[in-house]
């Protein structure tokens, strides 16, 4: 199950959002996708991260099929594009590495047209 939810004023990016997320999580997945602005954002960055300044994204996983995803919308389709995919190889337990390099680079591929 894929929820996308839009706080901000911008319209939603037309992205392949559920085809992405069953092709990288599992297919009864629920994952909710929230596209928020610098504030809160930042908010969220602060208290979860003890970081004070804004972030591109942030990934929550609450279960091993549970997860929720918060990406900055001021960044443009491309970014968001590849944002989407890193956050999710993170709810997939991918830590910053050369790994996650590897992912990234393959659905990347797979996506683009």
């Amino acid at each position: 199950m894929l929820d996308i939810i839009n706080l901000t004023k911008r319209k939603t990016p037309k992205l392949p959002w559920k085809k992405i997320a069953e092709t990288i999580l599992e297919k009864n997945y629920a994952l909710s996708v929230i596209l928020t602005g610098d504030a809160l954002i930042r908010k969220l960055n602060k208290t979860y991260r003890k970081k004070g300044e804004s972030t591109n994204t942030l990934s929550f996983r609450f279960a091993e099929n549970e997860g929720e995803i918060f990406l900055n919308a001021k960044y443009p389709k491309e970014e968001l594009f590849f944002l989407f995919i890193h956050s999710l190889l993170h709810l997939k337990g991918f830590e910053h590495g050369k790994k996650m390099l590897e992912q990234e680079k393959k659905y990347l591929t797979k996506f683009i047209k």
